[in-house]
């Protein structure tokens, strides 16, 4: 079972284990002011949905929610007083570590601040009793909650343990900088574990609420929690790192469309009433970035997404000659209905009224005033379906004759037509979208070709339809779109991250990175036998990262029926837009296909598409070569794509990209240097048995 935390409305979703088919679904309106706050919603939510679709209890083997509530402490400045205890030897570097680790209070962009109450403290003078002093020192000025940080703290962190436990042992909330990052950048991992630490308390008491309702409903499996860079973690570590949570809406509905579309590249909107979230997915997996907090970075992963005031609620403004802009405020923030959901019969003698939403907002907002005194609004929803781009079954149709008619009062008003009006609200709509949608692409390197858009949330169809069109790109909005949050929440993966800067790695740093992301993995909840392990190296600032998924011990079974030659080739033919009779089969393992575009010369690159045995697409490139070969002769042909390959157009040498399939597992390489390409292919490949199979693939880059 999936539970997403909306602005407006919380979901459940309850998912068949072996089939991955929604079998449940249940609402509740998003309970902000309750004393228990959204937690409320979220047991409301799980509760109704076992209810109303006879689930008991013990049939329950997974529950995970994703929530709102990290972001929207930050936002509304609902925070803790944070005391921060600095620490360092002496000497310059004591001098140094005093002014980094001392921390003015956080903006948080909004008029909001998180305070900050300093202590600094030596290590030469560090012991459990000047530990408690320091504490209860902290706690009379006002700190609710302490953080302790320690100056390279990564490579040695016991003085923070001690600041630490002697916390914990007064029962008050405390956050070690090290436990939340690894990196050095004294101030920036202050910061960060400072924001950890001031949205403790409250979601500390909301986790234990939900756990507990959750319990007394008779389920007793493992709460998960969803984190904002996709992956989800059991409530014990989420109480430790709940900072790890921002933005873990926007990733649920990432991960739901993900598990939903074989497809492995490409732009998703997530769009809502009021927001749309905009992001990538490259190579299989959502594009990642440290979050920014009141315009200070942080060293929190979390989906690298941009959010828009443009969605399916998003009002119009309007003067006589026409649209001026659509949005930032909905329908929902001024309390009107849509047009398009409102009576036909209620429009007929309706006029065109302009109003501000909220004090400060410009006061060319357009409602419709009806002949019984209410007022309706127009926004992107009614002019999608005034067009017809908007079709039955979508979930954000609507009544067309209604749109149209609310319409046409606006279009008399400007002494034009409806369709006008409606394609004018259209275009100033992914007018707005469009450079972020640049943006992106440009950022990661998308191939047009390969890509194609992914619409979730209940107003997909309002927009990715149209801007699809005016790009002309490919689009999908999954089945269950207006749910695929609680979805791609119940049917997540667990997921932890290490990062370390370790310039020139050897093979034994990247053993020690893997085996401690490995086992952080394991404590977030996943069961050992399914953790996968990818590793990236920054060749500019010499960060190894290691990302660690797997899944709980109760959704390792994986009943999906598996696809055969024939029909992973016809999905591979209308992925790369060609017919089967152009696709090739070059190469197969027991776990995979790569298929091949239109046959040309031996030797010579060409689209390709790694498929898996259930038909899910997981590399689709636009320019690439294959070979199996056996794991003792790998490199050999590693060796060949990597000068054959290269591209000497630009005045640097542009290498290809590697994947590797080996056993299950596809893995994903990229480096400037072929000596530490090869070594982080040597760490996967070393162990396996000489004669086991590998399928090799090279791939350029084709931008749009």
């Amino acid at each position: 079972m999936g539970i997403d935390v909306g602005g407006t409305y919380t979901k459940a979703v309850a998912i068949d284990d072996a089939t991955h088919e929604v079998i449940g679904k249940a609402e509740v309106k998003t309970t902000h002011d309750d004393p228990r706050g959204v937690a409320a919603g979220v047991v409301r939510s799980f509760q109704n949905c076992m209810k109303l679709n006879n689930i008991k209890p013990e049939e329950v083997i997974f529950v995970a929610h994703s929530t709102t509530q990290a972001t929207n402490a930050l936002i509304e400045g609902d925070v803790a007083t944070v005391g921060v205890v600095g620490i360092s030897k002496g000497g310059l570097e004591g001098f140094l570590a005093k002014r980094q680790s001392k921390l003015d209070d956080i903006d948080l962009g909004n008029g909001k601040k998180i305070k900050i109450i300093n202590e600094f403290v030596k290590t030469k003078n560090l012991t459990k009793e000047v530990a408690n002093k320091i504490v209860d020192d902290l706690k009379s000025k006002g700190a609710q909650v302490i953080v302790s940080s320690m100056a390279f703290g990564v490579d040695d962190n016991g003085p923070e343990k001690l600041i630490y436990e002697a916390t914990a042992e007064k029962g008050i909330p405390t956050t070690m900088a090290s436990d939340i990052t690894k990196l050095y950048g004294l101030t920036r991992r202050t910061r960060t574990a400072a924001i950890n630490a001031s949205i403790l308390p409250k979601m500390m008491d909301t986790a234990n609420s939900t756990e507990m309702s959750i319990r007394e409903v008779g389920v007793n499996v493992p709460l998960m929690i969803m984190r904002g860079d996709g992956g989800v973690m059991e409530i014990n570590e989420m109480k430790k790192r709940p900072v790890l949570t921002m933005l873990s809406g926007p990733a649920a509905s990432v991960m739901g469309a993900l598990l939903y579309l074989r497809a492995s590249n490409g732009i998703y909107f997530e769009v809502g009433g009021t927001t749309t979230n905009i992001g990538v997915i490259k190579n299989g997996r959502p594009a990642i970035d440290y979050s920014v907090v009141g315009g200070h970075p942080t060293f929190v992963s979390s989906l690298d997404v941009r959010v828009l005031g443009d969605a399916g609620g998003s009002m119009i403004r309007a003067n006589k000659n026409g649209v001026i802009d659509v949005g930032p405020r909905s329908a929902h923030i001024a309390g009107m209905e849509y047009s398009v959901f409102t009576d036909p019969e209620k429009i007929e003698g309706g006029k065109v009224e302009f109003f501000s939403p909220k004090p400060g907002d410009p006061d060319d907002y357009v409602a419709i005033r009806l002949t019984n005194g209410e007022r309706i609004t127009i926004t992107n929803t009614c002019a999608a379906n005034a067009l017809g781009i908007t079709k039955p079954g979508d979930f954000s149709y609507g009544n067309v004759e209604s749109a149209r008619k609310a319409i046409k009062i606006l279009a008399d008003y400007c002494g034009t037509t409806v369709d006008d009006i409606a394609t004018q609200i259209m275009d100033k709509a992914i007018d707005k979208i469009k450079p972020v949608f640049e943006s992106l692409v440009e950022k990661y390197k998308l191939e047009k070709e390969q890509m194609s858009l992914v619409g979730v949330g209940g107003g997909a169809a309002v927009l990715i339809i149209y801007f699809a069109k005016k790009m002309g790109i490919r689009y999908s909005i999954p089945e269950n779109s207006e749910v695929i949050s609680s979805i791609g929440v119940a049917l997540s993966m667990v997921r932890d991250v290490v990062e370390r800067i370790i310039p020139s790695p050897t093979k034994e740093d990247i053993r020690c990175i893997k085996a401690e992301a490995f086992n952080k993995a394991i404590e977030s909840g996943a069961s050992p036998e399914t953790v996968e392990i990818h590793i990236e190296i920054d060749q500019n600032t010499s960060k190894v990262t290691a990302i660690a998924t797997g899944s709980t011990e109760v959704k390792t079974t994986d009943l999906l029926k598996e696809c055969d030659e024939e029909e992973a080739r016809q999905l591979a033919a209308e992925d790369m837009q060609i017919s089967k009779d152009e696709t090739t089969l070059l190469e197969k393992t027991d776990y995979f296909y790569v298929f091949g575009g239109k046959a040309q010369k031996p030797g010579q690159s060409m689209p390709i598409r790694i498929l898996d045995k259930k038909g899910f697409i997981r590399v689709q490139r636009g320019s690439a070569r294959a070979e199996k070969v056996k794991a003792s002769d790998y490199l050999s042909v590693v060796e060949k794509f990597w000068e054959e390959m290269a591209d000497y157009q630009s005045e640097l040498i542009a290498r290809p990209d590697f994947y590797l399939c080996i056993g299950a597992r596809v893995m994903d390489f990229s480096a400037i240097d072929l000596e530490q390409l090869e070594l982080l292919m040597d760490i996967e490949v070393s162990d396996l048995d000489p004669d086991s199979e590998i399928i090799v693939v090279g791939a350029n880059m084709t931008v749009m």
